[in-house]
Formats: structure tokens, sequence, C-alpha cells
């Protein structure tokens, strides 16, 4: 078995001081990638920094205090790559991924965007630059015999089932007509090549959301977004028996605004 988690730390400083360190305490996961942690490895503390029985790799923005990935793994990876050859992109703490037997993991953090604004326009940059890298990622790794699995934030509603307000949020990023495009090419079995693992494991179920504003009562009111998603190689999505969001059972028993998303690999 191969547990995989994902999550959108929202600052992992702030986490830890709200009950990060008790989940990662008692998670079973083997793969852990966080998004958003918003440090550098100096400025975390020992215990969230290099907890023992993980090996970590955390790869911050040059922008401090912004963006920023790493990956936990059980076991050390036999490689690891920090960016994915983007001249723009490598030093904005976006990606990250590991080898270990039979899998490439990535953690991704892509950009969020505003309608309107440079952040948009960051955001499609990025996806243009990523799809490419996806696609040769999978190639790569098809030749080598392995699968790949990318988790992470990507900013990204697909389907209308994928958040609560859609028709309200048709003309803000996160839910425009071409993002959701760039998403069915990424998902496409002659394009991109990837499989949405939750969904695949849940295709008539609305969410299960991974994301809520801290705003109104958005929580309490299952108000959210999927947009934490699992995309693997079909091989590896094949294997996968269950996938799940870790909802907070309160409001004030959250420590981010995103909820970890588990997926188990009978591998």
């Amino acid at each position: 078995m191969l547990t995989v988690t994902s999550v959108n730390v929202n600052g992992l400083r702030a986490a830890a001081k709200k009950g990060f360190l008790p989940w990662l305490a008692a998670t079973g996961a083997d793969v852990l990638c966080l998004q958003e942690v918003r440090a550098e490895p100096e400025q975390l503390p020992a215990a969230v920094r290099e907890p023992e029985g993980w090996h970590v790799t955390h790869a911050p923005a040059a922008a401090k205090g912004r963006a920023g990935v790493s990956l936990y793994t059980r076991r050390e990876p036999d490689r690891v790559r920090i960016g994915f050859g983007s001249a723009e992109f490598d030093g904005s703490g976006r990606y990250v991924e590991a080898d270990l037997p039979g899998v490439t993991v990535a953690s991704l953090y892509l950009p969020s965007g505003e309608v309107g604004t440079e952040r948009q326009d960051e955001k499609v940059r990025f996806m243009d630059e990523f799809l490419g890298y996806l696609k040769e990622l999978r190639e790569r790794a098809a030749a080598d015999g392995r699968e790949v699995l990318v988790c992470g934030d990507w900013n990204i509603a697909h389907r209308e089932a994928d958040l609560r307000n859609w028709r309200a949020n048709r003309k803000n990023s996160g839910f425009l007509p071409e993002e959701r495009a760039w998403l069915d090419r990424v998902l496409d079995p002659a394009d991109g090549g990837y499989v949405d693992v939750v969904r695949a494991l849940h295709p008539d179920t609305e969410g299960p959301y991974s994301w809520w504003s801290y705003r109104g009562r958005a929580f309490d009111n299952d108000a959210g977004w999927r947009i934490d998603l699992h995309a693997a190689t079909p091989g590896l999505a094949a294997t996968a028996v269950k996938g799940y969001v870790e909802r907070a059972a309160t409001h004030d028993e959250r420590w981010s605004d995103h909820a970890p998303v588990t997926v188990v690999y009978d591998r």
C-alpha cells in the first residue's frame, strides 16, 4: 500500500501552532505533499522542518513569505528535483518532485490568479509551461517503467460538482472556462494523460470539497471548492482503493483553510 496525503497548509508556521503537529504525528501517510509553506526551512521549528521518521525536501520561494512547497517521505527518495525547468517559475516555490520505487510523486502549488490582473497572466503562463512538462514527465516515467502522481493545490475547480456556488463564480479565477479547458487537457487520455483520482473514486458526488473560505460560514455550510487534486498516470490511478478529505470536525479545529486530501494506492 502507498498512502499519499496532500494539503495546502496556508503558512506552515501558523499551522504548526494550530494543530498540524498532532496531525503529523498521527498520520499514516507514506508521502506528504505540502503547499503554501511560506517559510524558509530555517524559520521552521525543528519538529516541522525535519520531523523524526521523515525525509524532507523544502522548496521555498525566492519571494519571502510566499508560496513554497515541501515533500515528506517515509523512505529516502532516489532523486529529488525542485522546479520543472522553467526560467520564470523554478524559483517560485511551486513544484518539487521525488522518485520513489516505481513512482514519481510531486507537490504542486499552481498560482491562484485574479481576473484582470498580472496574477492571472502569471497563472496562464504557468499553465502553458506546466502542461508541456506534465506530458514530458509522463512519457519519461513510462519509458522507465514508472508511474507519476502530481498532488497539490491546482487552484482550479474542474466541474460544477467541484464547487458549491459555481453559478456565482463563472467569471472568477479558479472556475474560468479557459482554466477548466486546460484541466480538460491535463485529464484527456490523448493529451495530458492524467487521471483525477478522487473524482474517479467518487464520480457522482458533489465535492468532496477541500477548501473553504474563512469568510462567513463557508465551512459550516460546506460551501467549498475541490481544488486540491491527486493527478496520476492511469496505471497508478487504477490501483487507488480509497480517497477522502480529512475534514475537521469543527471550524475551530481547522489548522488551515484547506483540508488534507488522502488517497490509498494498492500497489
